[in-house]
């Protein structure tokens, strides 16, 4: 047992919710709200709003077992319920596996080109994707500095765009869609696809079990009593087995640790409100009305993406052919940035609980988790390479499928996170009642409304 660290500054402290906003990017934020939008208006803004603010309690109830632990929840559910690794191994692959956002970005990258079969596109991207990974010295590093870029870089852009294209229309259509007035509906549109609506739901943000790998950022950059725990992202370079411990320590739990506790919340509430709520809001507004803007009611709106490419030649013809170009280009590295940080997360979701499982009440153990983490990398890959192969490509329809298995994987690890909170933290680092209250909510509604989404797709 020891002391609770000292606080650091808030300057400091900004990090982790840049990847986990990235992260979303590529889905929710730039597929599947605006294609909702460019088909039925921006009477469904709500929905996104009340997504990503769903999962910023969410992601505060992971971050909150780190930082009064130091190890990741998946450590801490396995002390619980061991099997629960091969769910977490099995969910994380099937979940975000099947190659939506990459396919995405090499159709887009394709329209620029001209190249009208965009799975070898699509290829050679996931290829790149597996290069970048294995040559980074540091992962978690390089992962944050490229999404701190793209994010301050792409979001001015969007801002700008959307400043210059919006009308007072435009603006007042958005306003009405905070409070679900549509064109014509009240919150949800008649014809709207359940799938796609609880696809984009799930997405507002992260989604699946990548919001479990908040524990893990917080435990790498060494914030509350991850100060003491071993750091993952340092092994990636070393050869052979290595002994490591992915335990965590325990507070002395004084006067002093409990203060300390409550200004390292208040911290990183602070930053993930900022760094993920805010400005996750505000890149999904841009991007839902640029789409609304340039692309709503268009007749091929529906197929695929199209959306996305009707929303580069609008642009292109409303200022000059090269910006529409530029816009098409942010739009594709974007998406594959997305899937370049999906690949490192679920990679590291799927090699700590095999290293988990390889523990067997063991608190340290040689093994090499660079192999571990590079095998699920390269698995992830060949997957990915082999439907394409298959001509299993369209975009749309693996990010759908992928976020309603994730959905569904939300349910089961909102229910798992509260219950190891409940059971292993001292009652002094409880969530209060309203937070209680708030998670019971969203582990209800992503619970029936996977049960909806499956029971119309089984029955119907």
């Amino acid at each position: 047992m020891k002391e609770f660290p000292r606080p650091i500054s808030l300057k400091k402290i900004i990090g982790p919710s840049f990847i986990i906003l990235a992260l979303g990017l590529g889905s929710g934020e730039v597929i599947l709200w605006p294609y909702l939008t460019a088909n039925y208006g921006l009477g469904i803004v709500w929905g996104a709003v009340l997504g990503i603010t769903f999962q910023y309690f969410i992601n505060m109830e992971i971050e909150r077992y780190a930082l009064v632990k130091g190890e990741s929840v998946f450590v801490g559910i396995h002390k619980l319920f061991k099997p629960a690794v091969y769910w977490f191994i099995a969910s994380t692959f099937l979940g975000f596996g099947l190659p939506g956002i990459i396919a995405a970005s090499a159709q887009v990258m394709g329209s620029i080109l001209g190249i009208q079969n965009f799975k070898w596109i699509a290829i050679i991207f996931l290829l790149l994707i597996g290069l970048i990974l294995s040559i980074g010295k540091t992962v978690y590093k390089m992962m944050e500095n490229l999404t701190k870029i793209i994010i301050l870089f792409g979001i001015p852009f969007l801002f700008l765009l959307v400043v210059f294209l919006a009308t007072k229309t435009d603006w007042s259509a958005l306003f009405y869609g905070f409070v679900g007035k549509g064109d014509g509906f009240l919150f949800l549109p008649e014809g709207i696809g359940l799938a796609t609506f609880l696809a984009a739901f799930a997405y507002s943000g992260a989604g699946g079990n990548l919001n479990l790998t908040q524990s893990i950022y917080i435990k790498e950059k060494g914030y509350g009593m991850g100060m003491y725990s071993q750091k993952i992202s340092s092994l990636f370079a070393m050869k052979g087995k290595e002994e490591i411990s992915l335990a965590g320590t325990d507070c002395t739990m004084t006067n002093e640790d409990i203060s300390r506790f409550k200004k390292w919340w208040k911290l990183i509430s602070i930053e993930h409100g900022f760094v993920f709520w805010f400005l996750g809001i505000v890149s999904m507004i841009f991007l839902m009305i640029l789409s609304y803007i340039t692309t709503y009611g268009l007749e091929n709106n529906t197929e695929g993406i199209n959306f996305v490419i009707n929303e580069g030649i609008f642009v292109g013809r409303m200022l000059f052919p090269t910006m529409g170009t530029v816009f098409l280009v942010i739009v594709s590295i974007m998406l594959f940035q997305t899937q370049l940080g999906v690949m490192d997360s679920t990679s590291r979701i799927m090699a700590e609980n095999l290293a988990i499982k390889k523990l067997h009440g063991q608190d340290k153990i040689k093994i090499n988790l660079s192999f571990l983490y590079y095998t699920f990398v390269w698995a992830q890959i060949i997957f990915g390479i082999i439907l394409f192969l298959f001509n299993i490509y369209e975009p749309k329809s693996l990010i759908i499928l992928g976020a309603i298995i994730n959905a569904f994987a939300m349910f089961v690890h909102i229910g798992l996170v509260s219950w190891l909170n409940y059971k292993s933290l001292p009652k002094v680092f409880h969530p209060n009642l309203l937070r209680k209250i708030i998670i019971g909510i969203v582990f209800l509604f992503f619970g029936v409304f996977s049960f909806i989404v499956f029971w119309d797709k089984i029955f119907n």
